[in-house]
């Protein structure tokens, strides 16, 4: 006779077998009491975590569809350019200048 052993982890999906182990595990490394406070404050990080994706799909959707994003302006009017304009001449003069 061959026993067949099996696995605790099934690729297609958990059972109740790793479930139990896994909060077994849970009650050892945290105790009881704290247990409820622990998923309390991951429901609260996921919620805060859903709340910042929807807010940054919500963007890129006003984005695709030519909107501007709260706080942004549509009107180009306002760009400054810090940068100044240097011609051609210029440019080579002071690279001639550097080399002497």
């Amino acid at each position: 006779m061959v026993a067949e052993i099996t696995p605790l982890f099934i690729p297609g999906g958990m059972g109740p077998p790793e479930l139990a182990i896994i909060l077994i595990i849970a009650i050892l490394l945290f105790g009881a009491n704290k247990i409820p406070k622990l998923a309390r404050s991951t429901g609260e990080a996921m919620g805060e975590f859903q709340k910042g994706r929807e807010k940054v799909e919500s963007e890129l959707e006003e984005m695709r569809e030519g909107g501007t994003v709260e706080g942004e302006t549509a009107d180009d009017d306002e760009f400054v350019d810090t940068e100044p304009v240097t011609t051609e001449e210029e440019t080579t003069t002071e690279t001639e200048t550097e080399t002497n």
